[in-house]
């Protein structure tokens, strides 16, 4: 089988027992640096020394049919730098090659900087969404940001500390820059910091410098309340311009926090003259 096998993101202490077992009974490791994988194990006293196989960005579709066919022999361990492989890391092509082929897939859970970060945020938790690396110009960032400018989900974004400054003041110009936000850096290490604010406020604490590995987390957007009526009369109002009507329910739904299923049931019910 393959089993994916999260590692540590800062503090070497936060490796599982499971993991250390794995690291020492692996017959193959597909490991996204080979280097850092090494340091690992002789970090945490692993003294085997298993058949090593790169597995990164630039190799993982060519190798992953190779890799998938040798799971089929013996465990195949698949580790990031840190972290848990596919979570913006190297592993999913691996993963769906493997489920095409029939290959067991297994995790050995662990550190996972998104969720680190989410918990220590003091942001809503109940609804989530990972959004991953943000752009590195910044009319994309604007647009990554303005297209969810309605979503209501906390959201998690990986960002490099040289464009952390620029980053916020482009949330700022999409989200509005009274927007809850946090960051959260070096998670897990020596100098481990959550900063929170504004995007407007943190924007100008990124001014002056931000050094290390940066996760930034953004309240999602208050829920619009409006009437239902007047939810009601918009998606007439689309229909009639010749929006279907399925597709206008939903759309007035996400701008209104309306129910999409009572204006649908709304609008038949109108037509069939039930009161």
């Amino acid at each position: 089988m393959i089993i994916l096998a999260a590692t540590p993101i800062g503090n070497l202490a936060d490796a599982s027992r499971r993991l250390v077992e794995a690291l020492e009974n692996a017959e193959v490791i597909a490991a996204e640096d080979t280097r850092t994988a090494q340091k690992l194990m002789a970090a945490l006293g692993v003294t085997n020394r298993p058949q090593l196989i790169a597995l990164h960005d630039h190799n993982e579709k060519h190798k992953a049919a190779d890799v998938v066919e040798r799971a089929r022999e013996s465990d195949v361990l698949v580790i990031s730098e840190a972290g848990m492989p596919t979570v913006s890391d190297p592993g999913y092509a691996l993963v769906v090659a493997a489920a095409e082929a029939d290959v067991t897939v297994t995790a050995i859970p662990g550190p996972s900087a998104v969720i680190t970060a989410l918990a220590v945020s003091g942001l809503p938790t109940d609804r989530f969404s990972f959004e991953g690396f943000l752009p590195r110009k910044s009319s994309e960032r604007v647009a990554t940001f303005t297209a969810v400018a309605r979503e209501q989900r906390t959201m998690v974004y990986f960002d490099s500390p040289n464009r952390l400054a620029d980053s916020l003041k482009d949330a700022s110009k999409a989200l509005g820059g009274t927007r809850r936000a946090v960051v959260a850096r070096e998670l897990t290490k020596l100098h481990e910091e959550v900063r929170r604010g504004t995007l407007d406020e943190l924007a100008a604490w990124a001014a002056e410098g931000v050094r290390g590995e940066i996760c930034l987390v953004i309240a999602g957007a208050d829920a619009v309340v409006v009437p239902f009526d007047d939810a009601l009369a918009a998606v007439q109002q689309l229909v009639a311009g010749g929006e279907r009507l399925k597709q206008a329910c939903a759309q007035v739904a996400e701008q209104t926090g309306a129910s999409s299923r009572e204006l649908y049931q709304a609008v038949l019910a109108a037509r069939s003259g039930i009161s």
